[in-house]
């Protein structure tokens, strides 16, 4: 009876990880780049949806992609480095480690930061703007965040302070990563899972937000770099491991910490600027001028009229254009019966009402037989 409650008895931990990754001949692939790969996937899955639904075209997020994502990877690795320099550059540090990120370390503000330049090019080469695209990506970037931090769970990093909390993470006490004068056994705050769902919820948040306002001209953007420093800020100030600290105002806290805060108050400042201006035609359109799709006569439509575009106006612009030709038509055959009629007129008093030298009269001037007539 004793061994059977023993069984029962649910771990009150998060246990460590028992696999980092997996090796296919002489190439290891860690359980991070896994991580990281399926939040990319995933952002790109979402990111796509939601930019046909806004009338993109169709390929713009792939195209976008090839550049945005490169430039992300090396942005993130670039504020990693910066913002934890002792690793690379401290007395004990390593230069060839910088490279290596599939050992973990990439800092998101870098990522966002240079990923937006690689989005810019990508948007200029595509004829599609900038903000467009920012409001279509945000919720699919907070999913691949909520994804990709699993990657620190495999790798044994960027956890919490001790906790007695029965959702507690377990730590190799052999990891390199384990806090020096901790007792083995010792519990730490998973913020990585905090982090996580936090994500998750806002990326919920934000699609609902974003269906009941349609937000444009990158609101739904600033709005999610508000939501996430706003997590980010207590959670980073749970964690335990190596930073740099910056003093302001007489509070010293990690560097990730004020960069937070920073991030939190400008975003919430641009947010509400653009909620001041008020909307336009032009906002509805994701097309740089001079970019949009083209008419059946080759011409472009303009920003406005590319963003009126859907598939209900363009259906009514057919008709329209049909009934057009039919009045033009109606209108040229009572023309031509106006003019018999006058011609026939003409005859019958000895005179032409056609002007001189047309096919109804001959070079005399005299009315001839009246063309069209019963056409």
């Amino acid at each position: 009876m004793q061994s059977m409650s023993s069984a029962l008895v649910i771990p009150a931990s998060i246990p460590s990880p028992g696999w980092s990754g997996f090796t296919i001949g002489p190439v290891t692939v860690h359980a991070y780049a896994l991580c990281i790969l399926a939040g990319i996937v995933a952002a790109l899955w979402l990111t796509n949806r939601r930019w046909q639904a806004r009338g993109g075209p169709e390929g713009t997020v792939w195209d976008v992609a090839i550049w945005a994502i490169p430039f992300g990877i090396i942005g993130g690795r670039l504020y990693h480095v910066f913002s934890s320099p002792d690793a690379y550059f401290g007395p004990n540090g390593n230069l060839a480690l910088i490279p290596q990120i599939w050992l973990g370390g990439l800092g998101i503000w870098g990522a966002v930061a240079l990923g937006l330049v690689g989005a810019w090019i990508g948007c200029r080469r595509a004829g599609v703007k900038l903000t467009a695209f920012m409001d279509a990506a945000a919720p699919g970037v907070l999913l691949a965040q909520a994804i990709g931090r699993w990657g620190n769970w495999f790798n044994q990093e960027l956890f919490g302070a001790p906790t007695d909390l029965p959702w507690g993470l377990e730590i190799d006490a052999d990891n390199p990563n384990f806090p020096t004068g901790a007792e083995p056994g010792t519990l730490f705050h998973p913020t990585f899972l905090y982090e996580s769902l936090w994500n998750l919820a806002g990326v919920a948040l934000l699609l609902v937000l974003d269906r009941k306002f349609r937000f444009r001209r990158g609101m739904l953007f600033w709005l999610y770099v508000a939501y996430y420093t706003l997590g980010r800020v207590w959670i980073e100030m749970l964690r335990i491991d190596d930073a740099e600290m910056i003093t302001l105002f007489g509070l010293t806290q990690r560097l990730n910490v004020w960069t937070s805060v920073l991030l939190l108050v400008a975003a919430l400042v641009i947010f509400a600027v653009l909620a001041r201006r008020p909307r336009t035609a032009e906002d509805e359109t994701v097309y740089l001028p001079g970019h949009g799709p083209e008419t059946d006569d080759g011409a472009t439509l303009g920003a406005a009229e590319a963003g009126k575009a859907s598939p209900a106006a363009e259906a009514n612009g057919v008709a329209a254009k049909q009934t057009e030709v039919n009045e033009q038509e109606t209108n040229a055959k009572k023309a031509g019966k106006n003019v018999s009629v006058r011609s026939h007129r003409g005859n019958l008093t000895g005179t032409s009402t056609e002007p001189e030298g047309s096919p109804a009269s001959d070079a005399s001037g005299t009315a001839g037989p009246a063309e069209g007539e019963g056409k």
